[in-house]
């Protein structure tokens, strides 16, 4: 993949020319010796139109974009309000059977035992551990049900625990087969903790959690002939209505009409032009699920 396409979309990001990335950003800032197993850090767009995406992204959260180039495969790092946040890798395959897909990662205190964990436990290592200068070591799994997932080790610790902006991610949902073996799945690997669902207006069966703190739910997958199993990451945003307004006019689909979710929340869910799929959430004050353990 030529590195020109995420040239250019980083231009239409940035506005001005977007210097370009020496190396991985670091995950936390100043570093820290803090862990927090089975937090999402980090989330990759596997995706075959870097371009589009990077414009659709950039246009509706006002994220930047800078590329970085390793070894002539080209990368790039998106930033909410100058703290990087995402990125978005270049693959070669398309067409309707291959669409974009957001691959999130979760925190690992040791990449090693989680590889073993994930194998022993019925998952397949799709991309076995790699280090990354200033980033760490890094992984992609697959679980039972064949649902690809991340497991980064970073080096500079975790970021702590706090209220996330608007244009972060907040949430992480599975939708899965078996949600109580697939739970049993990411405690061995991630080191999390699982707990039924006690809160009647949420739809999942099970929350994820470590360190007091809820970091995603799983949910039965839905009944339809087109259902798969995946994980959705969820961006919060501070006008829901407002961001669903530019999706049609960046090119993409508002897939599930925002309604009343937890707490006073209202969600939604959206396509990108590329085929990639994520959730909006606009709280109302004191309506985070994380918050909400």
């Amino acid at each position: 993949m030529q590195l020109a396409p995420i040239l250019a979309a980083a231009l239409v990001c940035a506005g001005p020319p977007a210097a370009r990335a020496a190396r991985f950003p670091a995950l936390n800032a100043p570093a820290s010796s803090e862990h927090l197993p089975g937090k999402l850090v980090w989330a990759d767009l596997f995706t075959a139109d870097p371009e589009s995406a990077a414009r659709f992204y950039c246009g509706l959260f006002g994220w930047t974009a800078a590329p970085l180039e390793r070894k002539g495969r080209g990368y790039t790092i998106f930033s909410n309000g100058g703290v990087p946040v995402a990125g978005l890798a270049p693959r070669t395959v398309t067409g309707r059977n291959h669409p974009s897909r957001w691959i999130g990662y979760l925190a690992v205190a040791d990449i090693d035992a989680a590889l073993k964990a994930a194998s022993r436990d019925g998952g397949t290592v799709r991309a076995p551990s790699r280090r990354f200068p200033n980033r760490g070591l890094q992984a992609i799994v697959s679980d039972a049900d064949g649902v690809p997932v991340g497991l980064l080790q970073s080096s500079s610790g975790d970021a702590p625990d706090g209220e996330p902006r608007p244009g972060a991610w907040n949430w992480f949902e599975l939708f899965t087969r078996n949600p109580a073996g697939t739970s049993d799945f990411y405690h061995d690997v991630a080191d999390l903790d699982v707990a039924p669902e006690t809160h009647s207006n949420r739809r999942s069966d099970f929350v994820l959690s470590s360190a007091g703190q809820a970091r995603g739910g799983v949910a039965p997958l839905p009944d339809s002939e087109d259902a798969r199993p995946g994980w959705l990451g969820v961006v919060r945003v501070a006008d829901l209505d407002r961001t669903l307004s530019k999706v049609p006019g960046l090119g993409g689909e508002v897939l599930v009409a925002p309604h009343p979710a937890e707490f006073g929340s209202r969600f939604a869910i959206i396509l990108d032009p590329t085929g990639g799929t994520i959730g909006l959430v606009e709280y109302a004050e004191g309506a985070n699920p994380a918050d909400n353990p």
